[in-house]
């Protein structure tokens, strides 16, 4: 046993840093993964690492300016650098990759979802130890591999890239087309998850509406069933699974199109949270061309009403930008009137901002970055009006929460969330001290509550 202790202590060491998106983490998982399966320790320092791997984030201007500011920390400290991600695959102006050009001493760059590609990097800079006894993966979510995120909740992304070519956005360019998982591995993972004591699954991707459109819904298996790719039918086969875990599934990057009317009813039967991360990014007609967005978006909110109709409990999230190129007065009043009526419950607002690549650069009628901020800020004080006031509806009300936060065993209160809160992007409820003495909360399980305040975007609960 000495040994093998000894050899571990030995093993080469990695750090990381994981930045940008929910899709990256998962792409740092997988990577985490396969160093751990290989035997590498990973360090949580630069300086106590043999090399360090940057994952990066390139979408708009200040996430690019964090990427490269952190390469930069990286070698300044440790000087063994590879880089990976969004930011890897992106060009520089005259040409030629930008991380070289402003970090020509780093290791490797290479783009997204290129597991191989860096574990070959690391081959090359840093040999993996040969020990029989490292070659296992030591967690427990089995073939769902290393989570970077609590234990108690996970991201389980379904399809990588987008069909769509939005102007404002250069995912496409960076991550591809839309290239759907098999179901079978995505069932094979949620399952994993559930049993490692996952209780929320939070599904992601660049487009979840299209799973399964690159392979024309193809009937793949499952447990030797048949089961046609496509989300109605992952949504039933992930909320099935589920239900003897207790656990919740969270959908995010839902486009609205007419086939996730076929989701709501699930939702309403409780088999999946009725929570949908819409990002509908405005509401007029004209932005919404020269933005190129998919669906008909003029029809989006008799959508959200019917939706509603049909599941009374349904949480809408979205994202919007202010401020598009072109951009009227008028355009902006009415997407602040869409706000209101539509009654989102849970919204972000970009101020638009040039990206590098992107076509939207090229439309005529760029706003003074002034009045872009500021019709953000005016977005943002109607959508908290809006969310407050569906906040207050809640007073009284019996909610279930997922404890995140429970110091002390939460005997001073804690922090959770509710069916309507995504985690790090929506509220929290707080939980005050339970009345009983004998009552717990702990990170990981749910507990009723019962709604008492609310403080801005967050509620107040009792916990009993």
């Amino acid at each position: 046993m000495s040994d093998v202790t000894t050899q571990t202590n030995q093993a080469p060491k990695v750090g990381f840093v994981s930045l940008g998106c929910a899709k990256a983490l998962t792409d740092s998982e997988l990577i985490l993964t396969q160093l751990s399966a290989e035997g590498y320790q990973t360090s949580k320092t630069f300086q106590g690492a043999d090399l360090v791997i940057v994952n990066t984030c390139g979408f708009i201007d200040d996430a690019v300016k964090e990427s490269l500011d952190t390469i930069g920390e990286a070698l300044a400290a440790n000087g063994k650098v590879i880089v990976t991600g969004c930011l890897g695959a992106k060009s520089a102006e005259g040409g030629g990759n930008l991380v070289r050009q402003m970090h020509p001493s780093v290791l490797a760059v290479t783009g997204p979802q290129a597991t191989q590609e860096v574990m070959d990097a690391v081959h090359a800079n840093l040999p993996k130890p040969h020990d029989p006894f490292l070659d296992l993966v030591p967690n427990i979510f089995g073939v769902a591999g290393i989570k970077l995120t609590p234990r108690h909740y996970a991201y389980i992304k379904i399809s990588e890239g987008c069909n769509h070519r939005c102007t404002f956005c250069i995912i496409p360019s960076m991550r591809g087309d839309l290239v759907s998982r098999p179901i079978g591995d995505v069932l094979n993972e949620a399952r994993a998850l559930f049993e490692g004591g996952v209780k929320e699954l939070l599904v992601i991707s660049q487009d979840t509406s299209a799973y399964g459109v690159d392979v024309k819904y193809r009937t793949g298996f499952w447990d030797g069933k048949p089961i046609k790719t496509r989300l109605f039918e992952l949504t039933q086969a992930l909320g099935e699974m589920a239900a003897p875990y207790g656990a919740w599934v969270r959908l995010h990057y839902v486009y609205p199109y007419p086939s996730v009317d076929e989701i709501i009813p699930l939702m309403a039967a409780g088999l999946v949270l009725p929570y949908l991360d819409v990002p509908l990014q405005h509401s007029h007609p004209d932005v919404l061309k020269r933005m190129k967005r998919p669906a008909s978006g003029e029809r989006n909110l008799e959508r959200i009403q019917k939706w509603r109709e049909a599941c009374p409990d349904i949480v809408v999230r979205s994202t919007f930008i202010a401020g598009f190129p072109g951009e009227t007065e008028e355009e902006f009043s009415h997407l602040l009137d869409f706000m209101q009526e539509a009654r989102i419950d849970r919204a972000g607002c970009f101020a638009y901002s040039p990206v590098q690549g992107a076509v939207a650069n090229d439309i005529p009628g760029m706003l003074p970055i002034e009045l872009r901020e500021e019709r953000r800020a005016r977005f943002m004080a109607v959508a908290e009006t809006v969310s407050v006031a569906k906040l207050q509806q809640r007073m009284g009300a019996t909610m279930q929460v997922l404890v995140d936060s429970a110091p002390a065993l939460g005997k001073k209160g804690a922090l959770g969330r509710s069916y309507a809160d995504a985690p790090e992007i929506d509220g929290v409820v707080k939980l005050l001290p339970p009345e009983k003495i004998s009552k717990t909360l702990k990170v990981g399980e749910f507990t009723k509550a019962r709604i008492v305040g609310v403080q801005g975007h967050d509620l107040v609960a009792q916990p009993f």
